[in-house]
């Protein structure tokens, strides 16, 4: 049984083999279903979430726009509540999803917001 889900699992293993996040530079991690997707700042020393973002947060649903650019907005929620905690610096974790679409929307709004990666 190689479904699909249990092929993006095991991608999911490798990257977090190299990928963690601590206080300093936490880890951006990206989850994406059909419809919404979410962002999280995670510092895995402490196994704590920092800040979290979605797009079924009030200000970003609210908003008539294709998913993409929700995605986006996303990146620069995201941001906003990491530049409140003194956060400029992140590791980003594609949660097994392809970098592209929606999870490299994430990517370019948290770029445009002023997280280095």
């Amino acid at each position: 049984m190689n479904s699909k889900l249990v092929q993006r699992q095991k991608i999911r293993y490798r990257i977090r083999k190299k990928v963690a996040g601590t206080a300093a530079k936490p880890r951006l991690s990206v989850f994406r279903s059909n419809l919404e997707i979410y962002a999280q700042l995670i510092d895995d020393n402490n196994g704590v979430t920092l800040a979290a973002a979605s797009s079924r947060d009030k200000d970003i649903a609210a908003q008539p726009a294709v998913k993409v650019e929700k995605a986006k907005l996303v990146g620069q929620a995201i941001a906003r509540k990491a530049s409140e905690l003194g956060i400029s610096q992140v590791v980003f974790d594609r949660g097994g999803n392809l970098y592209h679409g929606r999870v490299k929307a994430v990517a370019d709004g948290a770029r445009e917001g002023g997280l280095q990666f």
